[in-house]
């Protein structure tokens, strides 16, 4: 069924600001994860004060990581020459590898910083992950970027913002769609895996996204400014780490290298014992 997008990127306007879907789907994306973490955290009687300071980091680390990785790994030659351009983030320009890469390291620095167990973190973490990604990428379909290649198939969109007049994949719908069945597939297991090993879902989460956006590069439009001199894109290849990384997390999980998730105990509560494998 073909579509034709005539979306305006713009939500609504006050007077001359102008909030677009973008905005909103990221920062909705993260409000609606700070209430399931929220949960989470209840959950497992850690303090809700510390929620509130690591989601602050998050959201830096997610923009500030994503800012740069699309500056380093896509135009590169560009933002080098230009490096004051790297600052106008409001002219987009974002990518979901440097994101990872960045989250990751915020978590890293907040665990040791607070004393918390970075694996049993990271699994609750990844659920509300997943359903931001889902709405960024239908973000990304409001703005009419990151598309896909031309098809006469009867699944595509004609983005008119774009100046054209053919069909392309709705590389961002069908992202959005492997994202947001993750998301489900987590929560499920989240709540009904009890016995589960630390690091499953964290090692799942980062496989199976990447793994997801592999595959979609091949019907998406090269986003570097330059090419790999293959038949891989620059996207797969900063996919390819991520998935192995992934498999190897879910392997040592399985053989309980990172302990338990059953314990709801935080590192610092001494008044209370937890098993060796989870320091």
């Amino acid at each position: 069924m073909l579509f034709v997008s005539t979306v305006n990127p713009i939500a609504f306007s006050i007077g001359p600001l102008e909030i677009r879907w973008y905005g909103l789907l990221f920062s909705g994306g993260f409000i609606i994860g700070y209430f399931i973490m929220q949960m989470m955290f209840r959950h497992r009687h850690w303090k809700s004060d510390d929620l509130d300071r690591m989601l602050v980091c998050m959201f830096l680390g997610t923009v500030i990581g994503a800012r740069l990785g699309h500056c380093l790994f896509y135009e590169p030659d560009y933002f080098l020459s230009h490096p004051l351009e790297i600052l106008k983030i409001w002219k987009g320009g974002l990518a979901s590898h440097g994101g990872a890469a960045g989250v990751l390291i915020i978590m890293a620095w907040f665990c040791h910083h607070y004393r918390y167990n970075f694996m049993m973190l990271a699994d609750m973490m990844v659920v509300p992950t997943a359903l931001v990604c889902a709405l960024i990428r239908v973000g990304n379909f409001m703005n009419s970027e990151i598309v896909g290649i031309p098809t006469n198939g009867s699944f595509g969109v004609v983005f008119t913002a774009l100046g054209e007049d053919f069909p392309r994949y709705p590389a961002q719908l069908f992202e959005a769609a492997c994202y947001f069945t993750i998301f489900i597939l987590l929560s499920l297991l989240f709540v009904f895996w009890r016995k589960r090993n630390s690091g499953m879902l964290f090692g799942l989460f980062v496989f199976s996204v990447f793994l997801s956006r592999f595959l979609i590069e091949y019907i998406k439009v090269e986003q570097a400014d330059y090419l790999t001199g293959s038949s891989l894109t620059v996207g797969q290849y900063l996919s390819v780490p991520f998935i192995i990384a992934g498999l190897a997390i879910m392997l040592l999980a399985h053989k309980g290298r990172f302990g338990k998730s059953a314990c709801p105990v935080k590192l610092s509560d001494t008044s209370q014992t937890t098993d060796k494998k989870d320091k």
